[in-house]
């Protein structure tokens, strides 16, 4: 048996904890604390998080449980979830998002080189947009206001396609119309944003285009344009209709976006649909177009594997700064999973990897060997225990 350090504390290690202190005093995080710092309150979600707790009484119950084991998990000590509860409620949310961005510089550069399926061309960086939306009462929430009088929490990211690693993330109601996020974004030139068409704002389109940087996405049914060029070289066994340049023609649309788009008609055989792109790249062809919209889904499977390999279905608290602390620990701990995974060139996906470290948790094993083969994995009553979760 691996009588080394359990496998918790070896997936801590990776968290940059000088920068995390830095962190919690700027925002004064640990003013008058006791029995639980900013570090605890982090080590007890993030360990809620990676073992698939679905409250906070759940943490805390299970830490109790291994009392002895704390120490060497890296806990100092254990709370009751009245203190955590009223930690999340309190204490600044933004430590944890700061601390978020800063594992995003991290993990971003260790997924530089991934290739990005169908694109033949490497030299954009590519990021697709959306939102998430997650559900939630209305009564205890009342800042969430969503649809129809219902509560609801919106999640807007931005992932890089390269490694389907978050660059971007923000946090509002669900009444907060997902075209607003172009007016935060900073773009990147020279970087291709692929987005649906409930982000067709042509004013905050054309912004993207002054700043160097290229969109595609769907257009919508009513789009009124003239066509200025058309491209007859194309392979219609291919799926593609249509590649055309053009100008649009509505009276406002024409003012908010006077420069020249790109239009490419595509045939989806296996959904037996037409869909319509516009774009601002003319130089590559209207196939890639279409192949690095496919790509857009990996945000959707982003976002399939938050909410099922996570836990956000259950939020741990109802406070605006208690969700946002919550999320940004969720995200936290994807990027901790995909560093490790980076780091140790696991052969396993991120959500195998998440599996793992989440059923061996309170194991004692080398996390490279886990990650590299299981089966060496030693077979105790921890491993067990960790099911009832």
């Amino acid at each position: 048996m691996h009588s080394g350090k359990y496998i918790f504390s070896q997936v801590i290690e990776f968290v940059p904890r000088y920068e995390f202190e830095k962190l919690v005093k700027q925002y004064n995080g640990d003013f008058h604390t006791r029995d639980l710092s900013c570090y605890n309150q982090f080590l007890h979600l993030i360990f809620g998080q990676l073992t698939a707790c679905n409250s906070l009484r759940d943490i805390c119950l299970c830490l109790k449980a291994h009392q002895k084991s704390l120490y060497h998990l890296g806990f100092g000590n254990t709370v009751n979830e009245s203190s955590l509860s009223r930690a999340n409620e309190r204490r600044d949310y933004r430590i944890f998002e700061r601390l978020g961005c800063v594992l995003i510089d991290i993990v971003r550069t260790m997924y530089s080189k991934a290739i990005v399926p169908y694109m033949y061309s490497q030299e954009y960086e590519l990021f697709a947009l959306d939102s998430t939306t997650i559900s939630c009462s209305i009564k205890l929430m009342e800042w969430a206001l969503g649809k129809y009088s219902k509560g609801a929490v919106k999640m807007h990211t931005i992932i890089d396609l390269r490694g389907s690693i978050p660059t971007f993330i923000c946090i509002t109601n669900g009444r907060y119309h997902d075209s607003n996020i172009l007016n935060i974004i900073e773009p990147v030139p020279n970087a291709i944003y692929t987005m649906d068409k409930a982000y067709v704002d042509f004013k905050e389109l054309y912004n993207i285009d002054q700043c160097g940087s290229y969109f595609i996405t769907r257009a919508k049914d009513n789009i009124r344009y003239n066509i200025t060029e058309t491209n007859y070289n194309i392979d219609k066994e291919t799926g593609l209709r249509g590649d055309y340049h053009i100008v649009l023609t509505g009276y406002k649309s024409s003012k908010l976006y006077p420069a020249e788009l790109r239009l490419v008609e595509y045939y989806d055989s296996e959904n037996d649909e037409d869909l319509t792109f516009i774009a601002n790249n003319m130089d590559i062809t209207a196939l890639e177009i279409t192949d690095i919209y496919r790509n857009r889904w990996q945000i959707e499977v982003f976002f399939k594997w938050i909410k099922q390999n996570l836990t956000i279905k259950n939020l741990w608290g109802n406070s605006e700064n208690a969700v946002k602390t919550h999320l940004w620990i969720a995200i936290c701990a994807y990027l901790l999973v995909a560093r490790i995974k980076a780091t140790y060139d696991s052969p396993y996906t991120i959500t195998e990897v998440a599996t793992l470290i989440s059923v061996s948790a309170l194991e004692k094993a080398d996390l490279r060997e886990l990650l590299e083969n299981p089966d060496l994995l030693s077979q105790n009553q921890n491993v067990n225990e960790l099911t009832i979760f």
